[in-house]
């Protein structure tokens, strides 16, 4: 079998078509994405009071001259994993004075991006053959979890353990260790370990597994990320690079030798590493440039076939 894997996609629609479209261009017949499937910010556009529209997109404003020109916005929004909002003032400083009203401004907005995402998937995939997996990472809020499962297409495995074909079976968990961040689904080692250990004792054949857990095992190579200061900023202009991968993945990985692991968090991390017979891959993500990283894997019935990481 051939799968095509990616991660980290975090809000951008081109990703996510790409993603979609994968299975078509390579010749792949599984999809699977590993986690952080949703955007990180809002991003207002604001009416003037002369007819244009204001916007401030990575620090860059833009004055908007015409509807056109506010459609196009949108799109690049989009496509950059933000999330657009055609607003005015008055509601601009509405929803600034008040958390509770910005908070569920960014769940509705995530939740519909989903929505269209899997309907999108549908149309694309409904009859095809083509299986898709998604797991929901550490950023992913646990809302939209309804909306993937109402999919006709595109399955959640959370916990999971499927059969990928005759050989290979995929356990699945897109929790991670902490980050500085306190995200929706990430927990101490300790806790991370027994929720591994409890997906992986369902795998009947380990040693022709695939595990598809989002955090790199620690010091792997694949986790490496530039340090940062207690108040979050890159320390020394961000040449220091730091391990942060989860070392409850990596003795899952040294324990029980699976054939291949799959894994995403770390953008920078993407490459491969070999613990023994056991094939690490990290595809990294530029999801904000809109270039959709990925790893084409063809297993074979003991051991992993060719593989390639792409840039798409």
């Amino acid at each position: 079998m051939r799968l095509f894997f990616a991660t980290d996609v975090h809000g951008s629609e081109v990703c996510w078509k790409k993603f979609i479209s994968a299975a078509g261009f390579y010749g792949a017949d599984t999809l699977i994405l590993g986690g952080d499937m949703t955007g990180k910010a809002i991003i207002p556009i604001i009416a003037q009071s002369n007819g244009r529209h204001k916007v401030t997109l990575l620090e860059q404003e833009t004055i908007l001259e015409t509807q056109d020109d506010v459609e196009r916005m949108v799109q690049t929004i989009r496509n950059r994993g933000y999330y657009p909002y055609v607003t005015d003032p008055d509601e601009t400083a509405e929803i600034a004075g008040s958390p509770a009203r910005s908070d569920a401004l960014f769940i509705q907005e995530a939740i519909a991006t989903v929505q269209n995402w899997m309907e999108y998937a549908d149309s694309k995939l409904e009859g095809t053959g083509i299986r898709c997996y998604v797991c929901p990472g550490n950023d992913d809020m646990f809302e939209i979890d309804p909306v993937i499962a109402a999919s006709k297409s595109v399955r959640s495995i959370e916990g999971e353990v499927i059969q990928l074909d005759d050989h290979h079976e995929m356990a699945s968990s897109g929790w991670s260790n902490p980050t500085p961040w306190d995200t929706h689904r990430e927990e101490p080692e300790e806790a991370l370990e027994r929720r591994l250990e409890s997906v992986i004792s369902h795998v009947q054949d380990k040693s022709n597994a695939v595990f598809n857990f989002h955090p790199p095992p620690y010091g792997s190579g694949l986790d490496e990320a530039p340090e940062l200061t207690k108040d979050l900023r890159l320390a020394y202009a961000g040449r220091s690079m730091v391990s942060v991968g989860s070392k409850a993945v990596l003795k899952a990985v040294e324990t029980y030798k699976p054939l291949l692991t799959l894994h995403g968090h770390i953008h920078e991390g993407k490459g491969s590493r070999k613990y023994g017979r056991t094939l690490c891959l990290n595809p990294g993500s530029m999801y904000e440039q809109g270039v959709l990283h990925g790893a084409l894997v063809e297993l074979k019935e003991k051991k992993v076939g060719t593989y390639v990481l792409t840039t798409g």
